[in-house]
């Protein structure tokens, strides 16, 4: 399994965030965590990356308990949201190198220029961040999650702000990748087609909790639905 979490609670004072959650992903794998705002997807992903420790419960990446030993594993994984700013007066090329040099990536400056040339990054190189639209941003986001060719790729809304060009040849990209490397996904987002795209299975949350699991065709098919988009509308108002 590339991931194991077994009865993460976190919780923020008097609210709970992540409510005796449980579940596995098998390596090589692409799944989806989706759910309303506020259903505790974003402190999950949190949870999973080392960055926030949970009040209670276990969690296992790549085979490594996160809550001992994390620095064993960090290098093999990474992350990717659009809602995080790199630092502003840096380069987009000085950013991917501070971040390729915290990885240890190897014939980094190769590295960079592949990546600049698959996600179509090539006049923005040597330009600051601060310059860049939304949708250019969330390309270089995407680059510098995949810096370190990671064996474990959380997304969050990866292709969020892009056209519909565009995204659609990320996600043939995200999918190239997967099936190149045999990295495993975990994705959080509210674009349906997408995950319907790239995600084998779906984890539905809502108020912290995991509340079904499966395939999104078995999803659509249980709830008597067409698509994961009318699903999602369902579990979301709760009928």
């Amino acid at each position: 399994m590339a991931i194991e979490v077994a009865g993460l609670t976190k919780k923020f004072g008097t609210e709970t965030a992540v409510d005796a959650v449980n579940f596995s992903i098998p390596a090589g794998s692409a799944t989806a965590l989706l759910g309303p705002n506020g259903a505790g997807k974003t402190t999950t992903l949190a949870i999973l990356l080392g960055l926030m420790t949970p009040t209670s419960g276990s969690i296992r990446v790549l085979g490594t308990d996160m809550l001992r030993n994390r620095y064993a594993v960090l290098e093999r994984m990474n992350y990717a949201s659009p809602y995080i700013d790199l630092p502003q007066r840096l380069t987009v090329r000085e950013n991917l190198t501070v971040y390729g040099r915290l990885y240890g990536v190897r014939n980094l400056a190769r590295r960079i220029d592949r990546l600049a040339g698959e996600l179509e990054l090539g006049t923005l190189i040597d330009r600051a961040y601060r310059e860049l639209s939304a949708g250019q941003r969330t390309r270089v986001a995407l680059a510098k999650a995949l810096i370190n060719e990671p064996e474990l790729l959380l997304l969050d809304e990866p292709t969020a702000s892009l056209d519909p060009d565009t995204g659609d040849r990320i996600r043939g990209w995200l999918e190239d990748y997967r099936a190149r490397t045999g990295a495993t996904m975990l994705l959080a987002s509210h674009n349906m087609p997408e995950v319907e795209r790239l995600c084998d299975r779906v984890l539905m949350m809502r108020a912290g909790r995991i509340v079904d699991d499966g395939t999104p065709a078995g999803l659509a098919a249980r709830y008597g639905r067409r698509n994961l988009e009318e699903v999602f509308l369902d579990v979301a108002r709760h009928v």
